[in-house]
């Protein structure tokens, strides 16, 4: 490790330890040559999550852009925005655990679709209007009655 103060490429670690946030592994140091003593942070290189889109091209995954829709799906629901972001973690999580790099974009909504409908079933309807591209009414409505006979079939079991 290079000193940030004098450049000497030599120095011993004195302490290490999880950080705060347990993403990394904190690491004072001391250089062999000025004695002076600096902070380093170790983290896993991951590999960037690729979005493929319907027509083949890929972009890198964007929380923001999933959350914002997300945001727009609940809006005027009584969802916090903090569980909108334990959703993305989990999805993200998933993602990451499956060591799969590229989703296409069909699978990523529907992981989306998934949650909301156990989180808020008009979010759902919300975010599934503009991910599913309803072209007309008749889809719209059969989504809505497909929905309808799956919180039906769910009662019944309870």
């Amino acid at each position: 490790m290079k000193c940030p103060f004098c450049g000497h490429n030599e120095t011993k670690v004195v302490d290490s330890r999880d950080s705060e946030s347990q993403d990394a592994i904190r690491r004072r140091r001391e250089c062999l040559e000025c004695a002076k003593r600096f902070t380093t942070y170790e983290r896993r290189e991951e590999m960037p999550l690729m979005v493929v889109k319907k027509d083949g091209s890929t972009e890198p995954f964007d929380r923001g852009k999933l959350l914002r829709g997300l945001i727009v799906a609940t809006a005027k629901r009584p969802v916090p925005t903090s569980t909108l972001e334990a959703l993305l973690d989990d999805i993200e999580a998933d993602l990451h655990n499956a060591m799969q790099y590229e989703i296409p974009a069909k699978r990523l909504g529907d992981m989306v679709l998934m949650r909301l409908l156990d989180l808020d079933k008009v979010a759902y309807i919300r975010f599934a209007s503009v991910y599913k591209e309803f072209s007309d009414l008749d889809s719209f409505t059969a989504e809505l009655t497909r929905l309808g006979s799956k919180k039906t079939r769910q009662a019944s079991k309870r």
